[in-house]
Parts: structure tokens; sequence; C-alpha cells
């Protein structure tokens, strides 16, 4: 029997040191969303009013909590890249730059109430924290389409390139998200742009960071499954390979005619 090629071996399953970085991953993820979201309930007033980032401003009294919070979340998106990087390498990548915008995010935080143009006078911190606050869901959302859609590449692009050995659970959970990221998305940019700061914007970008974050702990999980578990991968089956039955099953007494 042929040796199976390297390339296919070393692609089968994700080597088993992806399977601590997921699960960090998902730790990490978690851990840091959950201290962002104390932070927002600990908070003087209602936490369904503002921006999110406003609970990292200066004066606020969880303000270093919620940076923290925000820079646990970012390591756990870069470890995530980690794991996903023996499937596919871009994924990784932009994985990695969202992280660092993330981190953008927690180190420079915005002045009081977070104030954007064209409503109200903004410093250069605020330009700062918004313009990474939203690339870095870009490239995020980015990331959940390229997974949802990786088994529509030509069998013909380069390995290296294709990030299509990603299982259906991780193409059907990207799906979802990418299909409610983008309308939410659109619509926060919109009421920030025509509206402002208001429940409004409010509400949807809390909505847009709840999918984030699942969308990261789901990835995290299933990698972590699929890492841990020492099976080749399910792969499509192949009806050209399938045996014919015709010509491998023996003949009934009822076919042998009668000497």
């Amino acid at each position: 029997m042929n040796a199976m090629p390297e390339d296919h071996r070393s692609r089968t399953r994700r080597p088993g040191g992806a399977a601590g970085l997921a699960a960090l991953a998902g730790l990490a993820v978690l851990a840091g969303a959950s201290t962002m979201l104390v932070t927002l309930v600990a908070a003087p007033g209602s936490w369904l009013l503002g921006y999110v980032s406003e609970a990292g401003t200066a004066g606020r009294p969880l303000a270093v909590a919620y940076r923290s919070g925000l820079v646990l979340l970012a390591a756990g998106v870069a470890l995530l890249g980690l794991a996903l990087r023996p499937t596919s390498r871009p994924v990784a990548a932009l994985l990695g730059v969202a992280a660092f915008l993330a981190s953008v995010s927690g180190v420079v935080p915005c002045t009081n109430q977070c104030p954007l143009p064209p409503f109200e006078p903004t410093t250069v911190s605020d330009v700062v924290h918004t313009v990474a606050s939203i690339i870095g869901m870009v490239v995020l959302a980015g990331v959940m389409a390229i997974v949802a859609f990786s088994s529509l590449l030509r069998p013909s692009t380069s390995a290296r390139f294709r990030p299509d050995l990603f299982r259906p659970a991780e193409r059907r959970l990207s799906a979802v998200a990418v299909l409610v990221t983008v309308p939410l998305g659109a619509t926060l940019g919109l009421a920030m742009l025509l509206i402002g700061r208001g429940p409004v914007s409010a509400i949807v970008e809390r909505l847009a960071l709840f999918v984030a974050v699942s969308w990261l702990v789901g990835m995290a999980h299933l990698t972590l499954l699929r890492s841990s578990v020492k099976i080749e991968p399910w792969k499509e089956r192949n009806p050209s390979h399938s045996p014919d039955r015709s010509k491998t099953e023996s003949p009934s007494w009822s076919d042998v005619s009668p000497s």
C-alpha cells in the first residue's frame, strides 16, 4: 500500500497542539467578554445606553477591568488564529489582524461618552479607538465569510490558499454568524452616522458583539473537538469511487442456468 502524501496526511486532522490552543482561545474569549459584561452592568445608569467602550473611559470605576477584558478577548482571537493555522493560513492571518485591532481598542480608550463626528468634537484617541474597533469587526466578519463559503472555492486553487477543509459544522456556524453580522454592522454604521449616540446604536452594537463572541467561542469549541478526536475528518463520498455492486455481488442460484 502506498503511503499517504505528506500534505494530505498533515491536513487530515489538526495537530494535537491545536487542541490546547483552541481550549485556551475559548476560555480567553469567554473570560474577556464576561469581564466586559460585568463592567457594563456595574456601571451607573442603564447598561443598554451608550457605546460599550464607554465602560473603559477614564474616570469610570471599572475602566481598567473593562480594558483588561478587551485585551484578554483579543488574546483569545489570536490563539484561535494559531489553532486554525494548520487548516488555513489566510484565516489565521486575518484573525491575527483582528486580534491586533481589538488590542488597540483596549489599549487606546475613547474619552467620555466616546464622541464621534459629525455630532460632537472628537479627539485623536477617539478616532483611533473607533477606527480600530470598526475595522476589527469588518475583518472578523470577513473571516466568517471565508469559512462559511470556503467549500465554493475551485478545486484547482492552491492548497495553501484554500480554506476548504473546514468541517460542515464550522461552515454552518460561520454562515449563520456572517448573515447576522452583516446587517447588524450596516445598521450600526448608519445609526452612528445619522443618529449618533443613543439607544438604537447601543442595542445594535451589543447584538453585533454578542454574535461575534458566540462565533469565536463556537469556533474554538469545534476546533477543540476536531483536534481531540483521533479520526480522519469526514469526506464527501465520491460515487465514481464506490464499488459497482453488480460486479462484486456473487450470482444467486436463480441466475445460474442448469447444466
